[in-house]
């Protein structure tokens, strides 16, 4: 059994993706953290589906929100989606700035407070409510704590 550590390590990076996956869309904040749970849980049982993907123990999690209600992904990155399996969506986002952070599962929120207090310390602003957040998930089936990123997009 591996040892995951939170780094809290905040950075910029530059991605674009392609996503395939099923989405779940709720009341916010009072449906969550459940709604993104069972997004997950339905999802991992159909991942294999998911054609073009190079890693199905990573699941990637964009989600938007404007306050009221949140749509919240379970996807897997792949190099094409011209062949989306039924029942799910492919989807793609284009090139953007994002602040990055690690932490893990069980340090999520905290996750959340570092990278947004490192952006104001250092002047980067959250694109508006039209841009999809992403938490990134490194599953290890035997590993109650894995790693976690969570992307927040920023203005360039």
């Amino acid at each position: 059994m591996s040892k995951v550590i939170a780094t809290y390590s905040c950075e910029v990076v530059k991605k674009e993706f392609k996503f395939i996956g099923i989405s779940n869309t709720a009341p916010f904040p009072s449906a969550f953290p459940e709604a993104a749970i069972k997004v997950h849980q339905d999802f991992w049982g159909i991942r294999e589906t998911v054609p073009n993907c190079d890693n199905n123990r990573i699941i990637y999690s964009p989600f938007i929100c404007n306050n009221i209600i949140a749509t919240y992904f379970a996807c897997l990155e792949v190099s094409d989606i011209q062949s989306v399996p039924e029942g799910m969506i492919g989807f793609e986002l284009p090139s953007t700035d994002y602040a990055k952070i690690t932490c893990t599962n069980k340090t999520i929120g905290e996750g959340y407070n570092k990278v947004f207090q490192w952006m104001g310390d250092n002047g980067y602003i959250k694109k508006g409510n039209n841009a999809f957040q992403i938490e990134v998930y490194y599953i290890e089936e035997r590993n109650v704590e894995e790693q976690v990123e969570i992307l927040i997009p920023i203005e360039s």
